[in-house]
């Protein structure tokens, strides 16, 4: 058995969740309801689902938006500019139900049962009529979801700019655009130990040729921003690494990305999605905070972004809310992966968002930053293992971005009515007198702070009223 035949055999066993490892049981859709690998092949993916409309909140059709109405303004935005929604391309057409316990679980009508060039144009068609019906804009990619690997870098290549020239002509006559694409730098063997991170030079000479083709298919097709996951840019322990080389190659590595951005033209913003492990045990991404400070010790700050995924927030130890404001308070907030984990497990599960809540106080950090353009909310989220019809597909997709809509209503409401924030001005009432806009124009040391508290006594201390905050947070739901 070959080599390359070996590692399909393999990943198939383990259920990897980006290929596609059994044979369908049914033909791939057709018009005629025959098989077909023609690369012209054009058939309704999606016969018995209609275009996806806005019904309102009394509709008991599953197959209608409740709260999500694009064209509606809200605060001077249309809804549609103030979510910019994306579909994930890998949960959504490379997804499988596999598991490290079970097969794939998933075989959709139009799938073959191969990773070849054809079928790749295949589920590139499907993308597009599946966007259209829901009345989306904006995908996201990994180079390696939407074309196969090939046995040398040029075959990869080669296979990535046939199925990219098919996207340009699909976008044509429309308005979808990726939000975003990145390179896949972690299912490969040669990234066991990272990309840009890699023990072995050779590697990251690889890593990056993959992400300059991966940055210049995104700009071909008018894409605005460019992602970096690390998935595999940390270690499994100390012992045998060294942190402090890692940690300099990977600067070199964004380094060289920012120089290449600037010289094929690409206006889009670079993005880092900060996560704390899997499939590392440490990855140096941690969370927004980590993020940020490795962006000013190696003079990037200003080049870079962040894409906030909420998931990976929660495994962090944080809240999204948490992850979002120090985003947003360090001028990094550039994108949101809106996803949601579950609380008994301790793995990224990647659901959708269906916590109103939750949903809720992502809207208030947004509307506080002024949007997230050119970015926007991507649903980096996947069916259950148990759910199987093409339905379910749009059925999760309406689900949360109805959630994220009726959070985008629920925040205006917060922050009109005022209460939430008259809360906490009055909470910090005090350093609104003299010495605390001394202290705050820095003109306070602390000689003239110790006299001032001899001069107070002791400091009268207030109540937070948390219990209050959660009430008025509340009763918006």
């Amino acid at each position: 058995m070959k080599k390359v035949e070996f590692f399909m055999l393999l990943l198939c066993l383990i259920g990897a969740s980006f290929l596609v490892c059994a044979d369908p049981p049914t033909c791939p859709a057709d018009l005629d309801g025959k098989c077909s690998d023609s690369d012209d092949w054009q058939g309704d993916f999606f016969p018995e689902i209609p275009n996806i409309k806005y019904e309102g909140p009394s509709t008991k059709n599953p197959l209608a938006y409740r709260w999500y109405n694009a064209e509606e303004e809200i605060l001077g935005k249309k809804m549609k500019d103030w979510f910019r929604f994306s579909v994930a391309f890998w949960h959504t057409f490379r997804g499988t139900g596999g598991d490290p316990f079970g097969a794939a679980t998933k075989y959709w009508p139009w799938e073959d049962g191969t990773n070849s060039v054809s079928m790749a144009k295949r589920r590139m068609r499907a993308n597009f009529e599946f966007l259209k019906k829901l009345g989306v804009d904006w995908w996201c990619f990994h180079d390696r979801d939407i074309a196969p690997d090939g046995s040398t870098l040029e075959e990869s290549n080669k296979n990535l700019d046939e199925v990219i020239e098919l996207a340009k002509e699909l976008q044509k006559g429309s308005k979808i655009r990726p939000l975003w694409g990145t390179a896949q730098l972690f299912l490969h063997p040669r990234y066991m130990h990272g990309g840009a991170t890699s023990s072995e030079v050779g590697v990251y000479a690889y890593a990056a040729a993959q992400v300059k083709k991966a940055m210049e298919v995104t700009h071909y097709l008018g894409g605005e921003n460019y992602v970096f996951w690390g998935g595999r840019e940390g270690y499994q322990t100390l012992l045998n690494t060294d942190m402090g080389k890692e940690l300099d190659h990977l600067a070199r590595f964004f380094e060289a990305a920012v120089a290449y951005k600037k010289k094929i033209g690409f206006k889009g913003t670079l993005l880092i999605e900060p996560k704390p492990q899997e499939p590392t045990k440490h990855q140096y991404d941690w969370d927004a905070a980590t993020a940020a400070n490795f962006l000013r010790k190696y003079g990037l700050i200003d080049e870079f972004k962040l894409n906030i995924e909420c998931n990976h927030a929660t495994l962090s130890g944080h809240t999204c809310h948490h992850e979002l404001e120090t985003a947003r308070l360090n001028g990094l907030l550039g994108n949101i992966d809106a996803n949601t984990g579950d609380a008994q497990t301790g793995w990224d599960t990647d659901q959708f968002l269906t916590d109103v809540g939750e949903a809720t106080m992502v809207m208030m950090s947004v509307i506080k930053n002024g949007g997230i353009a050119p970015g926007g909310f991507n649903f980096d989220a996947k069916l259950r293992r148990e759910s199987t019809d093409v339905e379910d597909l749009f059925i999760a997709h309406i689900s949360g971005m109805d959630t994220m809509a009726r959070g985008l209503r629920n925040a205006v409401k917060i922050l009109e009515e005022g209460s939430l924030n008259e809360l906490v001005r009055k909470r910090y009432a005090s350093w609104d007198s003299e010495l605390g806009k001394q202290i705050e124009e820095g003109k306070a040391d602390f000689e003239y702070l110790e006299k001032k508290a001899k001069e107070f006594g002791e400091p009268k201390v207030s109540s937070a009223k948390q219990e209050l905050a959660e009430m008025i947070f509340q009763s918006a739901m």
